[in-house]
């Protein structure tokens, strides 16, 4: 089978091309504009391997999307591609309406042009897989309440408007043009090669530099983490299995607070580390409270109930083991985080949390 994956060198995307690689037969196209979160180091472990390819390319550029369709011809698409970060959100929001939105609808019709031409046969296994966020339901007050499939959308930034717009932009194409699609929401993602503005990471890196580890107001928000190699597969799985015109959310299973990820985080390296920066006898000696940014959603809780019924899909990883596994990488991969914080991010973020 050959899958086309867009935005293949972010964070999600390289840990889904790296499952696909390493765990199937199939072939796999990574079409990824690189921009400041994109890195093509993340992909480093399959890139020799015969079935992995590279085009760089921006998904709003129609032109060369429809010859990359025609040339690679795909069985799937998996269009991860997407500015992502809410904080840059606010700052410029043009770009995330120019690649989520725009971006979205160059893919989904040079898909609905290629779908067209398929005989019967490849009709019949081509999906579009669209790969979303939780954040376009807004925001979950009670304690127990949980975004389902059914959840409306109620988006609070413009990151997770934008990310709204695309998946009725997908739906549209499926009831419109009959393009197969489904869709799949998930909650917040961590592991290894993540990119060093998001909150685990970015935490992490500045404990072992010694910097103030930054928390959004008093920490409370309620975030449901997923271990990215446990999201990977349940990628997989919903864009060879999934029914065509469903919506799948995809959770941890794993509720903290923003401030408990953040002491649980200084525990390990309070435990691995013993000369610590500053002569400081706890990393959690270095947070912060920091003004909340504006909108900020105080809790999100995904039911994944859904694709563990139809798919048999559940998260392996808890929280506690998913964490303990992320900080030993970072730990043991510094020429990774190193080169991406000399080289293509400048920096100008690494105050701020996701």
């Amino acid at each position: 089978m050959k899958i086309l994956v867009t935005g293949g060198a972010g964070f999600i995307g390289s840990a889904v091309v790296r499952n696909i690689i390493n765990n199937t037969k199939d072939e796999v196209l990574v079409v990824d504009s690189l921009t400041y979160a994109g890195n093509l180091e993340s992909l480093a472990p399959v890139a020799q391997n015969s079935r992995y390819r590279f085009s760089h390319t921006d998904i709003t550029n129609s032109v060369k999307i429809e010859e990359l369709f025609n040339e690679y011809a795909p069985d799937i698409v998996m269009h991860l591609a997407a500015e992502s970060h809410v904080d840059r959100s606010i700052d410029g929001p043009a770009a995330f309406i120019h690649t989520n939105v725009i971006g979205t609808f160059v893919l989904l019709d040079a898909a609905r042009n290629y779908y067209s031409k398929l005989n019967a046969e490849k009709k019949a296994s081509f999906r579009f897989h669209h790969i979303s966020t939780d954040e376009v339901y807004g925001d979950l007050h009670g304690t127990d309440d949980l975004f389902t499939e059914d959840t409306p959308y109620a988006p609070s930034s413009p990151y997770s408007a934008s990310k709204a717009s695309s998946d009725h932009l997908v739906r549209a194409w499926n009831r419109t043009y009959g393009l197969p699609t489904v869709i799949t929401n998930c909650s917040n993602n961590y592991g290894p090669y993540h990119f060093p503005e998001k909150l685990i990471p970015l935490i992490i890196l500045n404990a072992l530099a010694g910097k103030p580890l930054p928390v959004y107001g008093d920490g409370s928000q309620i975030r449901d983490w997923l271990y990215v190699e446990d999201h990977a597969r349940a990628l997989y799985k919903v864009a060879t299995e999934g029914k065509i015109g469903e919506t799948y959310n995809i959770g941890g299973h794993n509720e903290r607070k923003n401030i408990d990820v953040v002491k649980t985080i200084c525990s390990i390296l309070d435990r691995l580390i013993v000369n610590k920066p500053k002569d400081i006898a706890s990393f959690a000696e270095l947070i912060t409270f920091v003004t909340d940014r504006p909108g900020h959603d105080m809790r999100y809780a995904i039911d994944a109930t859904k694709i563990k019924n139809d798919l048999g899909w559940v998260p392996e990883e808890t929280f506690e083991t998913g964490i303990e596994k992320t900080v030993h990488w970072y730990l043991d991969n510094k020429e990774w985080w190193q080169r991406v914080l000399d080289g293509s991010y400048a920096g100008e973020r690494l105050g701020l949390t996701n």
